[in-house]
């Protein structure tokens, strides 16, 4: 009651306040009276209380219900108006002409405008169209407010029709002007990086490293051999970008997510872009060369065709995030610009399959058998996901992706340090019984320090991995607490090596043979250390024990191989002379030739058994091999000379002279570059220097 008063209050003071003439005061109360009535949104039924109570206040509302009636009549007809020329549109494009539709969406010729609908690209009729869905949307807008179910559920109807055509087209617009990925140019386009080398060697693989060359099962403790290296493949520059949608469709797909969007079809436009791109996304995939493989699968995939798969995942996993979802970010952000919920849900449906797709294969590696073979593609695996992690958390905001994406990153970190504590195990515990038959270089040797030349290149990765680590078998101290993780575990891993060379060494039956394992094997390490990244790790104080010895090691050599033959070279008591007698003379003279003869006879037979024996033996690095024949030259030339030089005179114009002195020392000295080429040689006739 005290609302109608006041409602009363306020036609009497508009009545009141007007000038003009009795015609224009009336028509101000009626205004007035229609705009209060009008704006407190009631019923209809209410309305026309109130304004019978309007009337009992004052005569001159009397004529405000017809009035308002004959108002609304006219707004019904305008908003009737309104809708049926906007269904008038709707409505002619329902259903379509089928085969225009075909035609349009098959021919692959899209024409850019604002808006180009398959059964009709009439940038016009395409511009009507959506001017006819912002007015039922606009209708349904202005209904909300009045009592019209009738035309809302026409305007409904209407809207409902257009959504579906505009879904329809969303969907078309996409589906045709989606671009294919080029993966050569993706491939030409990322930078290359250097490729680690193991020099050149050929090594041996072991069937207890868990290696087996080209799938070959059937090795005997050594396999084929073959070179040792691996590639690291190619980074992706910050400039890299591709056209994932042709670029003139966007436009029009953001006309149509607004329409949507306002109208309350969001959910529907969103499915409808994740479902086109997911299917676009799972195609660069394969066309990247990621196949969609269960655990199980690529559990009994080869070694070699495992290689060439993890090698493609590493790009693919690189290409994926800084590329291939990069750019569905930036095409999500701009069609679904007036939705920021739109744009997060969008994004993370059309990506979850891909990225999980790529989880799913680093999962499988991870938990796969560990083989020594498998460690840098693991890593590069653990360095590629590691790389993208940041920038993949930043885009994607599903949780369980995100928290996926770290599951398997870290299970590749535990694989890669249970490969890596394989591998060490598998140094240690190399036991094989057969010697190199010549003394050079072990091929367990070759393998484990090119294998660890390698593993420097990923140093940083790997002292973060075994950063927690405890360690055991080293000495502790100062030298070695200021060594990083890795630092300490090659240290250990080299002198389990130096250990099992040893030990390999007592295979040998000849002592000189022994102390040239020793020197090859102990040079080889030191010039792989030397000349990489090792160096750095081990400090020049570890390179200078090994270079004593290896000195060591040539003397112990010269004092095994050299000692027999210079002691026949030693000057030896030739009897006395106490007795004046010439006959006992004459004996003792001939004694003293009979045991030059031997002494030259014995040195002869040392020398040539030694030249044999020493041509066969291999010591594979020429300035190793040159320092080696020099040391022999200063020990053993010298003595000759000396012992020819005193002693020839006593046999030379004797009857076969050239029997016992075959060799002059120039002769042997001609010999020596003869020694340590690996093919054995015998000495037939003397070489004669002239």
């Amino acid at each position: 009651m005290a609302a109608t008063t006041t409602t009363a209050a306020s036609i009497n003071a508009g009545a009141g306040g007007g000038g003009g003439g009795v015609g224009g005061a009336e028509d101000r109360v009626l205004a007035t009276a229609q705009q209060i009535v009008n704006s407190l949104n009631t019923p209809k039924e209410v309305r026309e209380d109130m304004l019978l109570i309007f009337s009992s206040f004052d005569n001159r509302l009397s004529n405000i219900k017809t009035a308002m009636t004959n108002q609304e009549e006219d707004q019904n007809d305008a908003l009737t108006a309104r809708l049926e020329a906007a269904e008038s549109v709707i409505h002619r494009w329902d259903g379509g002409n089928d085969s225009s539709r075909h035609s349009s969406s098959s021919s692959g010729n899209y024409r850019s405008s604002s808006f180009s609908l398959s059964f009709d690209e009439s940038p016009e009729e395409a511009t009507e169209f959506l001017s006819a869905v912002d007015e039922v949307i606009s209708l349904l807008e202005d209904l909300s407010s009045k009592n019209k179910a009738d035309m809302v559920d026409r305007a409904d109807s209407a809207l409902q029709m257009a959504m579906s055509q505009l879904e329809d087209e969303f969907r078309r617009i996409l589906i045709r002007n989606t671009v294919p990925l080029d993966a050569e140019r993706l491939y030409g386009s990322m930078r290359r990086v250097s490729l680690s080398f193991a020099d050149g060697d050929v090594v041996e693989d072991f069937e207890n490293f868990g290696l087996v060359a080209d799938g070959d099962g059937s090795g005997s403790g050594s396999g084929s051999r073959r070179r040792l290296f691996h590639e690291r493949g190619g980074s992706i520059g910050c400039d890299l970008w591709v056209d994932l949608i042709n670029p003139t469709a966007v436009e029009d797909l953001k006309e149509i997510a607004e329409r949507m969007i306002r109208a309350g079809y969001e959910k529907e436009c969103v499915q409808v872009y994740s479902t086109v791109r997911r299917d676009a996304l799972d195609e660069c995939l394969m066309i990247l060369g990621v196949e969609k493989l269960s655990i199980e699968e690529v559990q009994k995939i080869d070694w070699k065709s495992m290689d060439e798969k993890m090698k493609k995942w590493i790009q693919a996993v690189k290409i994926t995030v800084r590329v291939l979802l990069a750019g569905e970010k930036k095409i999500c952000d701009e069609i679904f610009s007036g939705s920021e919920s739109s744009k997060e849900v969008c994004f993370n449906e059309t990506t979850k399959s891909c990225v999980m797709q790529l989880l799913n294969f680093g999962e499988a590696v991870a938990i796969g058998r560990r083989s020594s073979e498998k460690l840098f593609r693991i890593l590069d695996m653990y360095d590629a996901l590691a790389n993208v992690l940041q920038t993949l958390e930043v885009m994607v905001t599903d949780c369980f992706v995100c928290n996926e994406t770290k599951g398997v990153l870290e299970a590749l970190g535990d694989a890669a340090r249970g490969t890596f504590v394989e591998f060490e195990n598998n140094v240690r515990n190399e036991t094989s019984k057969r010697p190199t038959t010549n003394g050079e270089v072990h091929p367990m040797i070759r393998y484990v320090m090119n294998y660890m030349k390698l593993i420097v290149d990923y140093a940083v990765t790997l002292n973060s991995l075994l950063e927690n680590d405890v360690l055991d078998g080293l000495s502790g101290d100062d030298s070695t607490e200021e060594m990083s993780p890795l630092a300490k575990r090659i240290l250990r891993l080299i002198t389990s090596l130096e250990s099992n060379l040893e030990e390999k060494s007592k295979l040998y039956e000849d002592g000189g043979l022994q102390y040239v394992f020793m020197m090859n094997n102990i040079y080889y390490i030191v010039q792989k250390v030397k000349d990489s990244e090792l160096g750095n790790l081990l400090g020049d104080d570890w390179v200078r024990k090994r270079r004593g010895q290896i000195r060591q090691y040539a003397t112990g050599y010269l004092r095994a191989s050299w000692s027999r033959v210079l002691s026949a070279l030693r000057d030896e008591s030739m009897g006395g002379s106490s007795s004046g007698s010439p006959s006992y003379g004459q004996r003792s003279n001939n004694s003293s030739k009979m045991a030059l003869k031997e002494r030259f006879r014995g040195f002869n037979a040392s020398f040539e058994e030694l030249y044999r024996l020493q041509t066969a033996w291999k010591v594979p690095d020429p300035q190793l091999r040159e320092e080696l024949r020099i040391s022999i030259s200063e020990k053993v030339i010298p003595a000759y000379r000396a012992f020819f030089g005193r002693n020839k005179s006593q046999l030379e114009g004797g009857r076969h002279a050239g029997k016992y002195i075959k060799y002059t020392p120039d002769d042997l000295e001609s010999y020596l570059p003869d020694l340590f080429e690996g093919t054995q040689l015998v000495i037939h006739h003397p070489k004669r220097k002239s």
